[in-house]
C-alpha cells in the first residue's frame, strides 16, 4: 500500500521563509546585544547609566604660568632751558579795511571790448561763402561760380599767344598752372606760375594781370582775399 504525502505537510516548500525568519532574529540578537547597558554606581550610590561602546574621555589639564612684567623706567625729569629774548620782533600792523562815512568811494566803470572777428587773410575759391563776381555774371553762388570759370576760359584763349610754345621748340600737350589772388578789392595779385619754360610762365602772369576789376569775395559778410588756381592747356603742333 502506497503512502500518500500531503502537499501542504512538505516543508521545502517554505525554505525561503525559514531562511528569512532566521536572518531576522540573527540581526535582532546582534542589535540587542550592542544596545545593553549597563549601571555603574558612583561615589554617592547613585546609578550612572553606561554604555558598553563609549569610550572614556581623556582630561587635558592646562597649567598657566603667571608671567611677572617688570615695570616701566622712570621718566627723565623734562629740563626747561630759559633763554633770554634779546632779538626784537617787529609788530606787523593791519590796516583796517573799514571806511569813513566822509570818505568818497570811487568806482571804476569798467568798459568791455568786444574783440573782433578774426577772419582768414585768405579763403580758397572752393570753400568761399560769396564767390567773386565777373563782370557780367549773375545768379546763385553755383551759377556765378561757373560763369567765372568760362569767362577766365574765354579770356585765356583770347588772350593768351600759343604759337611762342611753337618758337621755343616745344611739342606736344603743354600744361600751364597759374595761382592767383583776387583780392578783397576786386584786383588781381599773382602768387606764382609753373610752366615747361619760363618765357611760358611769364606770357601766363601777362594774361592773368590782364583780367578785368570783380567783384571781391566775401566771407561772413566781408570781403576777403580768394585764392584761385587756373590751368592752361593747349597742343603745339
Amino acid at each position: 500500500m502506497e503512502i500518500k504525502k500531503n502537499p501542504n505537510a512538505n516543508l521545502e516548500n517554505h525554505t525561503r521563509l525559514f531562511w528569512q525568519l532566521g536572518l531576522v532574529l540573527t540581526l535582532l540578537t546582534v542589535y540587542l546585544g550592542i544596545e545593553h547597558k549597563t549601571f555603574d554606581k558612583d561615589i554617592n550610590g547613585l546609578a550612572v547609566v553606561t554604555s558598553d561602546h563609549e569610550q572614556e574621555e581623556e582630561t587635558i589639564e592646562i597649567v598657566m604660568e603667571q608671567i611677572k612684567v617688570p615695570p616701566p623706567p622712570p621718566a627723565a625729569p623734562e629740563v626747561i632751558e630759559i633763554v633770554e629774548d634779546e632779538e626784537e620782533v617787529e609788530e606787523t600792523i593791519i590796516e583796517s579795511t573799514e571806511t569813513d562815512e566822509k570818505e568818497k568811494i570811487v568806482v571804476k566803470e569798467i568798459v568791455e571790448v568786444e574783440e573782433e572777428e578774426v577772419f582768414a587773410e585768405d579763403v580758397a575759391f572752393a570753400v568761399i561763402e560769396d564767390v567773386p563776381v565777373y563782370p557780367g555774371c549773375t545768379g546763385t553762388k553755383q551759377q556765378k561760380k561757373d560763369c567765372l570759370n568760362k569767362k577766365m576760359q574765354k579770356h585765356v584763349q583770347r588772350k593768351f599767344n600759343a604759337e611762342l610754345a611753337g618758337d621755343l621748340g616745344l611739342s606736344g600737350k603743354q600744361k600751364i598752372y597759374v595761382q592767383f589772388k583776387i583780392t578783397k578789392t576786386g584786383g588781381i595779385q599773382i602768387m606764382g606760375a609753373r610752366a615747361p619754360h619760363k618765357k611760358l610762365e611769364k606770357e601766363a602772369k601777362r594774361v592773368v594781370n590782364l583780367l578785368p576789376q570783380m567783384e571781391p569775395g566775401k566771407q561772413r559778410g566781408r570781403p576777403v582775399n580768394v585764392t584761385y588756381m587756373l590751368p592752361i592747356s593747349f597742343n603745339v603742333e
